[in-house]
């Protein structure tokens, strides 16, 4: 049930992140208007009546707390909280780049009213919001901690994820004045139901994020260079991790697979690797090293199937091979930094006739059915561990005369397949 309130939140980017929150803000009984400058989420949001994002929480209150979305900026002139919710990329050089962030604050800055909360939850690195998104709000007039409120509390959202959300995925949150931190808390508590921390600092709460992913990131390459030597050793890597994770304490399972996508791990350490350097010129090797490993794999999962085919007697060259899933992760439609894509460039790379299939991307796939798909290939990359995927079985395989699985995500009964004469890889067995 909600609880009515006279005042008013406005969502600034209406994607995986600022979409549910202004879903559940007006769940919560607060007046919502939600601003994005792509018509697709506008005519989705305001004339589909639908979610332009695939999101579990989304999907079920979208019809029952409706949005109004809007690209005029000037509709959040009296908003009492507006949410920054707007993409942090990195470049082709890793380099982060911070446009959208500032645009969205310099429009926010030239609407906004005395007395209002103004919350980024983009994902920064330390010193964002001390050095580039105060100085926005002040060259527009505006005395922080006293005529204008900033906070910064980043995102927390996974796709898919059928248990944790934006209602109940505790928060931590940084201003700079106990009366900004106050505000936020305060909105936080009303709209969540997990526990919300107060931090220090804002540059505390800026590096909680960073840390967060960093700290995966760097536990994902171990596991993956642990994969690449295990494959030379031909010990199961799937089956150590599982048994190391019989240890009640002091272990967390990770597991190795042909990369990692998603808007927060491949790209989130950047924004520390760089400031640190520029700033005080700290280089952060391990993290570095980290990223340098995970960007690699999609590499060797082509090299992989290289392999399987030289043991065949056959090129890469011409081979047709059929790429399964697009999207980043299993059972959603985001394809942000999905590794399928850098698979399918060296693919192309090497003239292999590659064939792409993704039952939640139908609009990027060359095929129209995972049959299609499987019926042109002679080997496929499992890339994406779709239900759809994992639940393929030999005869299905064997029947479309596929040759070689490289199982991606080890995902495939391996056994199953390798006992019925398909050349079966994974990464790291």
């Amino acid at each position: 049930m909600s609880e009515q309130t006279s005042q008013t939140v406005a969502v600034i980017g209406l994607g995986y992140v600022g979409l549910p929150l202004a879903v559940r803000a007006n769940e919560k009984g607060y007046n919502v208007v939600g601003v994005d400058l792509d018509e697709a989420k506008l005519q989705a949001i305001n004339v589909e009546k639908k979610s332009p994002v695939v999101d579990g929480f989304v999907e079920d209150y979208f019809l029952k707390f409706p949005i109004t979305a809007t690209a005029d900026m000037s509709e959040i002139t009296d908003a009492d909280i507006i949410l920054i919710c707007v993409p942090t990329p990195v470049d082709e050089n890793f380099v982060p780049n911070l446009s959208p962030v500032k645009g969205a604050c310099s429009a926010v800055a030239a609407h906004v009213k005395k007395g209002a909360l103004v919350v980024l939850e983009s994902t920064v690195n330390p010193g964002v919001s001390e050095e580039v998104v105060a100085p926005i709000f002040e060259e527009a007039g505006f005395t922080v901690g006293k005529d204008i409120y900033l906070a910064h509390c980043p995102e927390r959202i996974n796709p898919g994820d059928t248990t944790w959300n934006v209602t109940n995925i505790p928060r931590v949150v940084g201003a700079f004045s106990e009366a900004g931190l106050g505000k936020a808390v305060t909105f936080y508590e009303s709209v969540v139901d997990g526990a919300i921390r107060p931090m220090k600092s804002i540059r505390e709460a800026e590096a909680v994020k960073i840390v967060e992913n960093s700290f995966r990131d760097i536990n994902i390459a171990f596991v993956n260079e642990l994969a690449q030597s295990f494959d030379r050793l031909e010990i199961d890597i799937k089956d150590v991790i599982d048994g190391a994770a019989t240890k009640p304490f002091a272990f967390m399972p990770h597991y190795p697979s042909c990369g990692i996508g998603g808007h927060c791990i491949p790209v989130d350490p950047y924004y520390l690797i760089e400031h640190a350097h520029k700033k005080v010129g700290f280089n952060h090797v391990f993290m570095r090293r980290a990223r340098a490993i995970n960007n690699y794999m999609p590499l060797y999962t082509v090299e992989k199937l290289q392999d399987a085919l030289n043991d065949l007697k056959m090129p890469l060259n011409g081979t047709r091979v059929a790429v399964l899933g697009l999207a980043y992760k299993a059972n959603v439609d985001d394809v942000r930094e999905s590794p399928s894509y850098k698979i399918i460039d060296q693919l192309k790379k090497h003239h292999a006739d590659v064939i792409t299939y993704d039952p939640h991307v139908p609009h990027e796939s060359t095929a129209k059915s995972l049959d299609e798909a499987l019926e042109q290939a002679d080997a496929i990359i499992v890339a994406t561990n779709h239900k759809e995927f994992v639940e393929l079985s030999p005869d299905n395989l064997k029947s479309s005369d596929i040759k070689i699985i490289i199982d991606g995500k080890n995902c495939l009964d391996r056994d199953a397949i390798k006992k019925a004469g398909i050349v079966y890889s994974g990464i790291g067995r």
